[in-house]
């Protein structure tokens, strides 16, 4: 879990800031990381399915980039369907996963040492877009950080290069990345897909609030804000909101803040590259772009980084 403290500090900078905005790395308690994966088996939802056919498609090419012996990291394991294809074509000699929920970590972990008891599985309980101390291991292969699912997109391309930056310092020169990025389309696919018909994406944003209630002594009122997502032409983003239906005064604590009827908390930004673009963008980080794969649809790709 979370640290208290980091959770009640974040919420309460967030929630004082002109644009009300909370980080989207708390979605994900128990409750947030059950609805994300329904999420990921909506029929709207094509990332996920995207990726897994592209993974599954090119997946004796993604293992030789990768090479055998290697130690794989994974950011955000989740439920670690994607990484389980990749160990079973790659045979690495460690496995490294990496989550800030404390839950879906245990899971993965566990099912993980069940199919692939040879494997040297470790769990690393953290925050991954901050500095973390990535155990060693006797593997001689070198590191290769697994971040599929498109979280890269979550971060501003500020943020995405520090990120970058961080992670060639874990891979070290030589070492690789294996990176889940979501590609420009069309403006009505990503509405589908961050609007779902059965609000499941809707649930997910809105138990953000639940959290707060429950963990931060809040008292929201979930009727009272609805799940709002466009899509930001100028900036190629998905923006998630929660907005109030009425003016109101919410309490988190001993802090109290107002909200002006349509007044919005920004809980996500999901960022859309062009294949160039973030290239461009890991090159300046110190990533060399060696290969790249992609879905039958062309909606979702997976880079192959060259830390230079």
């Amino acid at each position: 879990m979370v640290p208290a403290n980091s959770f009640r500090e974040d919420v309460i900078a967030g929630l004082s800031l002109p644009q009300k905005a909370l980080p989207p790395k708390y979605f994900y308690d128990a409750q947030g990381s059950r609805l994300f994966e329904a999420i990921c088996r909506l029929k709207e939802y094509y990332p996920t399915r995207s990726e897994l056919a592209l993974t599954r498609g090119h997946i004796s090419e993604i293992a030789r980039f990768a090479r055998k012996n290697s130690t794989l990291i994974e950011y955000g394991s989740g439920e670690s369907m994607k990484s389980r294809l990749l160990i079973q074509a790659l045979r690495p000699s460690a496995y490294i996963a990496v989550d800030i929920s404390a839950d879906a970590l245990r899971h993965a972990t566990a099912k993980l040492r069940r199919l692939f008891p040879w494997l040297d599985v470790l769990a690393v309980h953290g925050d991954f877009s901050r500095p973390l101390k990535i155990p060693m291991t006797q593997a001689r292969g070198r590191r290769v950080v697994y971040f599929p699912g498109s979280t890269i997109g979550n971060l501003t391309p500020e943020e995405a290069h520090a990120f970058l930056r961080m992670t060639r310092g874990q891979v070290g020169p030589g070492g690789a990345m294996l990176v889940g990025v979501d590609l420009k389309k069309d403006a009505n696919v990503l509405h589908a897909a961050y609007n779902d018909a059965k609000g499941v994406t809707a649930a997910f944003n809105l138990n953000l609030l639940a959290r707060i209630n429950r963990e931060l002594g809040g008292d929201f009122r979930l009727r009272r804000f609805r799940h709002y997502a466009l899509y930001n032409v100028a900036l190629g983003r998905i923006e998630m909101h929660l907005v109030s239906l009425v003016p109101q005064s919410v309490n988190v604590g001993n802090y109290r803040f107002a909200f002006d009827a349509g007044e919005s908390i920004h809980t996500e930004n999901s960022y859309k590259y062009s294949i160039a673009g973030f290239r461009a963008l890991a090159r300046s980080a110190g990533f060399r772009g060696e290969k790249v794969w992609l879905d039958p649809q062309g909606l979702f790709s997976l880079h192959g980084l060259v830390a230079a």
